[in-house]
């Protein structure tokens, strides 16, 4: 009677062990494998349930989201990817869209792929927009101080005008030298002071001049 009892609960504790063995290893390794899958949003989270990672249509885009939690959602009509920090908080993403307006207008046509400061505002930007409010393409480098706002420091890209850029800028964001190749070819630097007025011309042809 006594190895009877010792062979059930035996017999019990391997069913056990086996179980548990079985679910951790589903645990361990979830792998599912789809062809295609339709979604308006998908959320890659840690294992703790921090938000890394929003991939999103234009309706399901997010509000900034700080620490995890979310703002009021404004001025975002595209779709695309929002990338989040160790934290929790927004630091980047990947945007992008174009539509004509009731009027026939092209609006909020383009994308933008841009990287955060950590608690701040966007660092470096590659950007490409075309509508009827903006016409550039190019890549912006910004300074962006922890809890405030900041200033663009540099340019370079093509400009509405069709012109070939370079524009560097001062600590308070102020356009200090601009290298620009117009479409007509005609190469010229200038030099600014603080209040934007140009004090200096370099052009290919003359070798330069001062301006008052």
């Amino acid at each position: 009677m006594l190895n009877q009892r010792f062979l059930v609960v035996y017999s019990g504790v391997l069913t056990a062990v086996f179980a548990v063995t079985v679910l951790a290893g589903f645990t361990k390794s979830p792998v599912t494998k789809l062809g295609e899958i339709d979604v308006q949003r998908i959320n890659v989270r840690e294992p703790d349930g921090t938000l890394r990672l929003v991939i999103s249509n234009s309706a399901q885009l997010p509000g900034v989201i700080v620490r995890g939690k979310e703002q009021p959602k404004v001025d975002r009509p595209q779709a695309g990817m929002i990338f989040f920090n160790d934290e929790g908080s927004e630091n980047g993403g990947l945007i992008f869209g174009g539509k004509r307006d009731s009027h026939g207008d092209v609006v909020d046509s383009g994308g933008s792929l841009s990287f955060d400061r950590y608690n701040a505002n966007q660092v470096v930007q590659l950007l490409g927009v075309d509508d009827k409010d903006n016409s550039m393409a190019g890549l912006a480098v910004s300074d962006s101080q922890e809890n405030s706002g900041g200033h663009r420091r540099a340019w370079m890209g093509r400009t509405a005008d069709g012109s070939a850029t370079l524009a560097l800028m001062d600590a308070l964001g102020n356009k200090r030298v601009l290298l620009k190749v117009p479409a007509n070819g005609e190469a010229e630097m200038d030099f600014l002071d603080k209040d934007g007025k140009v004090i200096k011309v370099f052009r290919g042809e003359d070798g330069g001049h001062s301006k008052s």
